[in-house]
């Protein structure tokens, strides 16, 4: 399990950060975002979208659960399982059936890992409160998403201890 970081000091930085990872994510792809609340989870979505032509679609799928845009690249499949009380609500709604017909963005997915793939990305996001400085980690579950991290130049790997 590689795990990397990023320091993002804006709302365009991480935007930036994710037009990036997009570049390298293909049908079948599993990205799961972590972090609290206004730590900046849909503004990564935001850009990731974006590198697909899509901001004029974007919106927040807190309410229906699972927002599906089509790109040039297939589907892309924005989650947003908060509201979600367990795992069994997202396979009730078939959600595990979304998992291999395009990308899967998945905000709060930690709250789901026991019915999802065991090889996924995983980004973690914290903010300092005092100013808009935001820290991502990175962590690669699978051999796919350690190659995708590292051909990333500007995340910073982490040492394992």
């Amino acid at each position: 399990m590689s795990t990397y970081s990023y320091l993002s000091h804006s709302e365009e930085d991480t935007k930036q950060l994710a037009n990036s990872i997009a570049s390298f994510l293909q049908k079948g792809d599993l990205v799961i975002l972590t972090g609290d609340l206004g730590s900046g989870k849909t503004k990564l979505t935001e850009g990731i979208l974006t590198f697909f032509h899509l901001e004029e679609e974007i919106s927040s799928p807190t309410f229906t659960i699972v927002n599906e845009y089509d790109s040039s690249q297939g589907p892309i499949f924005h989650f947003d399982v908060y509201r979600l009380t367990d795992s069994s609500e997202f396979s009730e709604m078939g959600g595990e059936e979304y998992l291999n017909r395009g990308i899967c963005l998945i905000e709060w997915g930690e709250q789901i890992l026991d019915v999802l793939p065991s090889d996924y990305l995983q980004i973690s996001f914290s903010r300092s409160y005092e100013d808009s400085d935001r820290m991502l980690t990175f962590t690669a579950h699978g051999k796919h998403y350690e190659t995708l991290l590292s051909c990333l130049p500007f995340l910073k790997k982490e040492d394992m201890k």
